[in-house]
């Protein structure tokens, strides 16, 4: 066994999972990855499969789909290719649309227990050290591109990020292997080619070990940032309560830097993409400066933050329901809302008697306006009930509620009608978009 074989086994051993799927271009490094994949795959019974993302951006990315796919089967490794819209949205770079849109197309493919393994190396690190320095990132991101972190249903893994472009190269050679060329990676118009070949060759004639040495920056940034999130997820865990909402109140008491690092970890925590310090600046002077009957709102492209009584609240800003809408349902399965949230029938000693559910109609709709609840047999309005529990207003409109027949009974996340205390029962419950699941 080779030694770069010998260092993909020895990190995949440490990687463990129930399958590996290999982001496969189709490039120099992504095909020597996977040919080492496929040689080890008889001596270790490692299970892979290579995935292809077809950004369908230049007038040969079918024909370079198409070679992967023929690569693939002469080494009798599973393919799958997923065609996706890599057009920039608004104010976004094509780098960075075509790479949302690449590791959407990961993420989606991933299962619970598997993996990714994308070939970025050493090289790939120094740039994006570089570009994260260039752009004023803090330690996270001069930590660079991590070798193992969380990706959909399951990791995203870099077993080549202490190995240089030069070994990955040399072996291709040796080995008579053949890859595609992308032409677009010779534009220096783009910032990542700018650096690759204008300016790490001036680096590396002054300081020839110069890659190795970023990548080494990138690892001390990246234990440190370690260090820092278990502080501040220690700190968070008093100021978010059980609905997601952080304390604002208290965040403000912080030294400035632990304010804008917990919010970024919460923003994190949210399942939001954290927006540029610029705007977690904006969010707290904001929100400090707003009157307190105020409703202050600040938005970007990942959601936006309100303040409400003293607390802040992120929305991944779905389409707002429409008020007309209602759908039926039988509670054997989910039910997807038009927000992209979600109702269950989960099982309960109290709640909705089974058979009872099984044989009258439950229907599911939105807040129409003069909605009553009926709680410990008195009548009361919807509207009042849900300020005394302290939702937030726009939160009002999205919250489902299920009918039995025309009876109310129960509001998502908040109330269920106790029609029985004895089992088989059912409570629905509701997991919103970007929020913790909330249980009856």
């Amino acid at each position: 066994m080779n030694e770069l074989r010998q260092r993909l086994h020895r990190f995949l051993s440490a990687h463990p999972a129930r399958r590996y799927w290999i982001g496969y271009s189709g490039g120099l490094d992504s095909h020597v990855l996977l040919h080492l994949c496929a040689e080890l795959r008889p001596e270790t019974g490692l299970v892979f499969a290579a995935v292809h993302v077809n950004h369908r951006l230049h007038p040969d990315a079918d024909l370079w789909q198409a070679h992967c796919r023929t690569v693939c089967e002469h080494l009798a490794m599973p393919f799958q290719a997923a065609v996706v819209d890599a057009r920039p949205a608004a104010g976004e770079s094509p780098e960075e649309a075509a790479r949302r849109a690449r590791y959407r197309a990961f993420t989606a493919t991933l299962q619970v227990g598997e993996a990714l393994l994308l070939a970025q190396h050493q090289d790939d690190q120094a740039e994006t050290v570089l570009l994260q320095l260039l752009r004023g990132a803090g330690p996270a991101g001069l930590a660079g591109m991590p070798a193992s972190a969380p990706l959909g249903a399951g990791r995203l893994l870099r077993p080549f990020l202490d190995i240089p472009r030069r070994t990955l190269q040399d072996h291709a050679q040796a080995q008579g292997l053949n890859w595609i060329d992308d032409p677009s990676n010779a534009d220096t118009r783009y910032d990542r080619n700018f650096l690759r070949h204008r300016v790490m060759p001036l680096l590396r004639r002054r300081w020839p070990a110069c890659a190795r040495t970023l990548a080494r920056s990138a690892r001390h940034c990246g234990e440190t940032v370690a260090l820092l999130e278990k502080e501040t997820n220690l700190a968070l865990e008093t100021l978010v309560a059980a609905d997601g909402s952080l304390d604002f109140a208290s965040l403000t008491t912080r030294p400035e830097p632990q304010r804008r690092g917990l919010l970024r970890a919460w923003l994190k925590r949210q399942g939001a993409r954290p927006p540029s310090t610029v705007y977690l600046d904006r969010i707290l002077s904001e929100c400090r400066q707003a009157a307190g009957d105020r409703i202050p709102c600040i938005r970007w492209r990942g959601g936006e933050v309100r303040r409400w009584r003293g607390r802040l609240y992120f929305l991944s800003a779905p389409p707002p329901p429409a008020i007309d809408w209602h759908s039926p349902w039988d509670g054997r399965a989910a039910l997807l809302l038009p927000d992209g949230s979600c109702l269950e029938a989960a099982p309960a000693p109290r709640g909705i008697p089974l058979a009872l559910w099984q044989e009258r109609p439950i229907t599911v709709r939105y807040r129409r306006g003069g909605e009553i609840l009926r709680q410990h047999s008195h009548r009361r309005p919807l509207k009042k009930f849900l300020q005394e529990q302290g939702v937030p207003p726009w939160r009002r409109q999205r919250l489902p509620l299920v009918y039995l027949g025309e009876e109310l009974v129960a509001v998502a996340g908040l109330w269920c009608a106790e029609l029985t205390n004895r089992a088989p029962a059912v409570r629905p419950r509701w997991l919103p978009r970007g929020l913790q699941s909330q249980r009856l």
